[in-house]
């Protein structure tokens, strides 16, 4: 039977938390939603979003293999997340710092590893003789399989992600802004970078579990983008990338649980939504700032006694 909202919502969520599952599920979100929000702030940051989808899109064929080889999906999506990181991080310094090629040489390399990966993830589902009923939940997300167990990876794959995002904070704001300045002041401007891919390649290996590999973008790119248009600061900006992330993991989540349809459509509509709010403020805002400029110049002309 499909539980359906009603306006008593403390009952609604309080019957919503009677299932282990969603709590397990609300705990997975919450912890996925800190990680991506703060990592894919950067990630915007730094120009990698093409980067971190392919990063994403190669959680599945993991997933695959994981669930062909009779394992955990978790394995699966942390490790081929991890060496795609690992792949990309060896491009040449010319390749990344927009040499002679540059950036399209980069993403040449990064189209080619995720072509690659979705046909390897269509290969093992291929393999796979038996039942696979979860391959929707791969691409697109489920909330009713978040064990307790899955709860407890994401947990010590996330502490020390943000442990290790906080000690690289200040070189890695350097490296993104002025990689050639950063580098030049002693920065380890590459070894950053390695680094940081692998905390993005852990961002989207968790939150694939959560929205699945086609949707990641929900968590990891959309808040982050939003925050991008309210704020260049960049403690606010993480702290609203992260606050977004969280309201769009816990309204799709609950959602989700008293609807049919799944939590990566309702993750990525509330996202959506934001983005489209967040535009819309950032250019009304604009446009006042435009016309108060003017008027401005007009009076500060006028207080000293010379032609506007």
């Amino acid at each position: 039977m499909q539980p359906h909202l009603s306006w008593d919502l403390v009952e609604d969520v309080r019957q919503m938390l009677a299932f282990p599952f969603m709590v397990n599920a609300l705990r997975a979100g919450t912890l996925v939603a800190v990680v991506a929000g703060a990592i894919g702030w950067v990630m915007v940051l730094r120009r990698q979003s093409f980067a971190g989808h392919t990063l994403a899109v190669v959680g599945f064929p993991g997933a695959a293999a994981a669930i062909w080889l009779g394992v955990a999906t978790g394995w699966g999506y942390y490790g081929a997340c991890i060496a795609s990181a690992l792949v990309i991080a060896a491009l040449p310094p010319s390749a990344r710092r927009g040499g002679l090629g540059g950036f399209g040489e980069e993403s040449a390399v990064i189209g080619t590893v995720q072509a690659f990966a979705l046909a390897c993830g269509f290969l093992f589902v291929s393999l796979y003789h038996g039942f696979l009923s979860g391959l929707t939940n791969l691409l697109f997300g489920t909330i009713s399989g978040v064990t307790g167990t899955q709860v407890q990876v994401l947990l010590l794959a996330a502490l020390p992600c943000l442990v290790v995002l906080a000690v690289l904070g200040r070189p890695l704001l350097f490296a993104s802004i002025d990689p050639d300045l950063a580098g030049a002041r002693g920065v380890p401007v590459r070894l950053v970078g390695a680094l940081f891919l692998l905390m993005l390649a852990v961002a989207a290996a968790g939150t694939s579990q959560i929205t699945g590999s086609l949707l990641v973008f929900a968590l990891l790119v959309t808040p982050a983008a939003t925050a991008h248009r309210l704020t260049a600061r960049p403690a606010l900006g993480v702290g609203l990338s992260v606050g977004f992330a969280l309201v769009a993991s816990w309204v799709g989540m609950t959602v989700a649980f008293y609807s049919p349809y799944p939590i990566g459509f309702w993750v990525t509509t509330v996202t959506f939504a934001g983005y489209l709010l967040a535009t819309g403020w950032r250019l009304a805002a604009d446009r006042v700032g435009q016309r108060r400029r003017p008027g401005s110049a007009v009076a500060s002309a006028a207080a000293r006694g010379m032609p506007a």
